[in-house]
C-alpha cells in the first residue's frame, strides 16, 4: 500500500519504518528538515512541508495514497488543522493520532473513525510483554486469551510445524509467520523488511529468525516463551 505519515517524530517515523519494512511504499511528511533528513534514505521519500499550509498540499501524491497517517504528537492544532485538510483534499483511509480527550471529541465530531493513542498503546502493549516472558510484541483479545509474536528459537529450523507437533506440544495455532528479507525501494536502495507468509499449514516449514505469530491462552504462551529461551 502507499501511506503517507505526516509528522516524523519518534512515534512517526518508528511508524513509518515499521511500515517500510512491511513492505508498503511510504511517504514521511515533517515540516523540520532535520526530521525528514534521518529518514530520506530509509523510506520511499521524504518531503518537508508545513502540513497545516493548505496550499502545500499540491506536492503530495495523495491522489494515489491508500492511507494518510496524522502521527504529529507535539502540536495539537497541527495535527487537529491537517486532519482537516486531509478530509477536505483525499478520498483515502484517515487514522490520526490523539493527544487529549477534547482532541478526542474534536476528531470524532470531524468524523474520524481511526484514532490511534501511542502512549496508551504502548503501555498495554509493554505489560504484554513483561507479564509474557520472551514474547516480542502482545495484543490482549481478553484476559484469558491474547495474540503474540515469538521468535522461533533455532533447534526449530527446517521443520515443519507436523514435524514440531507443535498444535499438541504446545497447546497454540500459529496464525501466520513473519520472515525478514531484504528488498529494494524504487530508487535501487535495499531496505531490510519483513514479510507475512500468509496462513501456514502442517508442511510449513521454519526457517532462521523466524517470527511466530501465535493464538491462545495467556498461560500457554508464556510456556512457550520460556520454552523458546532453552
Amino acid at each position: 500500500m502507499k501511506i503517507v505519515v505526516f509528522g516524523l517524530g519518534n512515534f512517526g517515523s518508528s511508524l513509518a519504518l515499521k511500515l517500510t519494512e512491511s513492505g508498503n511504499e511510504v511517504i514521511g511528511v515533517d515540516i523540520k528538515m532535520e526530521k525528514v533528513n534521518l529518514l530520506k534514505d530509509k523510506i520511499a521519500h521524504t518531503i518537508c512541508l508545513d502540513a497545516t499550509n493548505e496550499l502545500a498540499y499540491d506536492r503530495l501524491p495523495l491522489k494515489d495514497a491508500h492511507i494518510a497517517i496524522v502521527a504529529i504528537g507535539e502540536n495539537e492544532g497541527a495535527a487537529i488543522i491537517t486532519t482537516a485538510i486531509l478530509k477536505d483534499k483525499t478520498e483515502a483511509k484517515i487514522i490520526s493520532r490523539s493527544l487529549s480527550p477534547v482532541h478526542d471529541t474534536v476528531l470524532k465530531a470531524m468524523g474520524i473513525n481511526n484514532i490511534i493513542h501511542p502512549e496508551q498503546e504502548a503501555a498495554a502493549n509493554l505489560t504484554g510483554k513483561i507479564n509474557l516472558k520472551n514474547v516480542l510484541d502482545n495484543f490482549n483479545l481478553d484476559d484469558e486469551y491474547s495474540i503474540s509474536e515469538v521468535i522461533a528459537k533455532d533447534s526449530f529450523q527446517g521443520k515443519s510445524l507436523h514435524e514440531l507437533d507443535f498444535r499438541k506440544k504446545y497447546n497454540l495455532n500459529v496464525v501466520t509467520i513473519i520472515r525478514p528479507c531484504e528488498k529494494k525501494n524504487f530508487l535501487g536502495n535495499k531496505l531490510k523488511k519483513k514479510e507475512v507468509i500468509g496462513l501456514p499449514d502442517n508442511n510449513t516449514k521454519i526457517q532462521k529468525n523466524d517470527q511466530l505469530i501465535v493464538f491462545g491462552r495467556n498461560e500457554d504462551i508464556a510456556n512457550f516463551g520460556e520454552e523458546m529461551t532453552k
